[in-house]
């Protein structure tokens, strides 16, 4: 038995990528689902060529929409990975442990509504902050204010504009992400490691967590 992942995109699907890299062969969880909200993007093509079911949303906060899909692909986790619109709230609420997401910052700061891709990178270099990296967390209702699960972290450079720093953010969302992934599939449910020191955190697996 592995873990059922549905994965959630926007755009090129770079964190898609790297979880189909981790989440193969024997490996205890499996992407069985693509979520988007736009059917031209890379990560809608990437699924497709890897052979993966794909559900373009007619209606983003539809949540039976949400259900149906998820429902069918028999998920048992639901992963964010550049997915830029909100969760509808009834799902987030019954699925509420079971959806994570990847936020290219330290959590707490610069999150909340807005605050994604290049805006976030702006927001750190305008800041002075010396730190910068990834965030996966669980997803409530409010934007990046889930538990914190495992962060990692970069150095802000000199020089850095949000271009270059945003390319080491994403080398570790690359990582953490499908670690962060493999760690719920290995305990059974999401476990809070916090960030200390540089470096990258990933949970360890905690005991089973009741199915709904």
């Amino acid at each position: 038995m592995f873990l059922r992942v549905a994965v959630a995109v926007s755009g090129r699907g770079s964190n898609l990528a790297a979880l189909l890299r981790t989440l193969g062969g024997g490996a205890p969880a499996r992407v069985v689902l693509v979520i988007s909200n736009r059917a031209d993007v890379g990560g809608v093509e990437l699924a497709r060529e890897h052979g993966i079911p794909v559900h373009v949303l007619k209606d983003i906060s539809d949540p039976e929409e949400w259900r149906r899909a998820l429902i069918a692909a028999e998920a048992g986790l639901l992963v964010l990975a550049g997915y830029l619109k909100r969760v509808p709230a009834p799902v987030v609420r019954e699925w509420r442990g079971r959806i994570i997401n990847v936020h290219p910052a330290l959590l707490p700061r610069y999150g909340g509504q807005g605050m994604f891709g290049r805006k976030v990178h702006q927001a750190v270099l305008a800041s002075g902050d010396d730190t910068s990296g990834a965030t996966v967390h669980l997803v409530t209702e409010e934007y990046d204010e889930g538990e914190i699960l495992c962060q990692g972290v970069v150095p802000v450079l000199p020089g850095d504009t949000p271009e270059t720093l945003a390319a080491r953010v994403l080398e570790v969302e690359h990582t953490l992400l499908p670690a962060a992934v493999l760690a719920i599939a290995a305990g059974g449910a999401p476990v809070s490691v916090r960030h200390e020191g540089d470096g990258v955190n990933v949970p360890s697996p905690q005991s089973p967590a009741p199915r709904p």
